[in-house]
């Protein structure tokens, strides 16, 4: 695979800085990229995802009831 891009001055002078042809710089990046993609995404078991659920509606009982209609002045109705 081949990709054309238009190499800015500062990705230049990062690979220059590191001893690097920006091509190299490049693929460097991309690695430690898709890499991290790779471990940020794991596989959470349906007790983790439970879990996970329960702790975002820990206090979800405090959370007052909305009203019916949403208006400006219940929006801002702690501002004066």
């Amino acid at each position: 695979m081949e990709i054309t891009v238009k190499i800015s001055d500062e990705l230049a002078a990062q690979a220059k800085a590191r001893g690097l042809e920006v091509q190299d710089y490049v693929e460097e990046l991309l690695a430690q990229r898709a890499n991290a993609r790779s471990t940020a995404r794991q596989v959470r078991t349906p007790e983790q995802i439970r879990a996970w659920l329960d702790s975002l509606a820990q206090f979800s009982e405090k959370i007052p009831p909305l009203p019916e209609i949403i208006s400006r002045e219940w929006i801002y109705q702690d501002r004066d």
